[in-house]
């Protein structure tokens, strides 16, 4: 009900009156006298006279006397590459916090403004400064922004440094696909080169034209004894043709399908018994007309240094799909495994396979007398079931 103090200041009609009176809450705020409204009152931490902060330091906004209605945290200097602050308010309005890291080394102005009860507004504001890196992790992100890839290509980032807080920055990265698939992030390294990898790969391949997005809040984040991240990073790529070629190691048989119709089947050697080729499945990760090849590269001691023409990368150890056209009129193709790992063909089929090859196809080996590919020896990820890939998520 309305005290009788205010209805002696009304002056609408009483039928105004009552429809007012139907409509209010009978909450406090609904009987406070504009006239006696303190002003509102900002207070923002960390202020102007603060030591530099931690990137990953909270900053917070809070109002007494009245309700936040805008709070804005902006990198100074034009073009900067830092990134704007993001935050949330409370549920009364009176509070806001941040809710991601700020880039290091980066001056940041805070603006924010509050509304009293009876309607007038405050304005504060604060610039402060976030502490330099002393040690800083790269970051790469496969594919390229505007890709088409294979039905078998993870998301993945590559670190420069080991990351010692996987949870830190796992809570950062978000994937969304159209048609919506489940997947999961594991983290894995590379046997060969130590490279430290965090990948998204969905329960089971990619269906042909998914459209998939990633976004990495990553400027800012500690992976672990102080080292940051310094940016923010993104990709968003497309899925082409579903593509499997399957190895049979005991056959000497490559059997390349597309969209699930058999293409061709191709006579192949692969490795000796001396050096067996990798079992398991292996996604392409490029492909190059020339390649050279030496035994040094691989650590093989049968001497070998060949310039290798139409080479489909499958593992970071140095396993291909290539043209071996110094064995052809051999009989070695279709007949026996003479390489050194390798799967090779001859040079009208290698041709042929390259010609189609892309990032992201599968490639299924079996047969072998080899152990199964690690899962960071290249994108090896399809080798583990599906519910020990989420095992491998710093957040499961």
């Amino acid at each position: 009900m309305l005290s009788v103090r205010s209805l002696r200041t009304l002056t609408v009609p009483a039928i105004a009156v009552a429809l007012l009176v139907g409509c209010q809450s009978a909450s406090k705020s609904a009987s406070v006298d504009p006239v006696d409204a303190k002003p509102a009152r900002i207070t923002i931490t960390p202020g102007s006279d603060s030591a530099a902060i931690a990137p990953e330091a909270p900053v917070k906004v809070t109002a007494s006397h009245g309700t936040l209605t805008k709070v804005r945290i902006t990198p100074d200097g034009a073009g900067s590459q830092a990134v704007t602050v993001t935050g949330a308010l409370s549920h009364s309005k009176t509070s806001w916090r941040s809710n991601r890291t700020m880039t290091p080394g980066t001056t940041y102005t805070v603006e924010a403004t509050a509304t009293n009860a009876a309607g007038k507004t405050a304005v504060q504001h604060s610039t402060f400064r976030t502490r330099a890196a002393q040690q800083t992790n790269g970051v790469t992100v496969t594919p390229s922004k505007g890709a088409t890839v294979g039905m078998g290509q993870p998301v993945s980032l590559a670190f420069d440094h080991p990351v010692t807080d996987k949870a830190a920055v796992e809570r950062q990265l978000s994937i969304s696909t159209s048609p919506k698939v489940e997947g999961s992030w594991g983290w894995v390294k590379d046997p060969l080169t130590g490279t430290e990898r965090v990948d998204w790969r969905p329960k089971s391949y990619w269906h042909k034209d998914a459209k998939v997005t990633l976004r990495a809040r990553l400027s800012g984040v500690n992976t672990g004894d102080s080292r940051y991240l310094r940016r923010d990073v993104s990709t968003t790529f497309t899925i082409g043709t579903p593509r499997i070629s399957k190895v049979d190691i005991k056959k000497h048989t490559m059997t390349v399908y597309e969209d699930g119709q058999k293409q061709k089947t191709i006579p192949i050697s692969a490795g000796q018994p001396s050096y067996p080729t990798w079992n398991g499945t292996m996604v392409v990760l490029d492909k190059a007309p020339m390649v050279n090849m030496t035994s040094e590269s691989v650590g093989i001691a049968d001497p070998y240094d060949k310039d290798v023409p139409w080479a489909v990368h499958l593992t970071t150890s140095g396993t291909y799909a290539h043209a071996a056209p110094w064995n052809e009129g051999l009989g070695y193709f279709g007949q026996t495994n003479m390489s050194h790992g390798c799967v090779g063909m001859s040079l009208a089929d290698g041709k042929w396979f390259y010609n189609r090859a892309t990032r992201g196809d599968i490639v299924q080996i079996t047969g072998s007398t080899r152990a199964t590919v690690s899962t960071g020896n290249g994108f090896g990820d399809w080798n583990l079931p599906y519910p020990t890939w989420q095992e491998l998520s710093a957040l499961h």
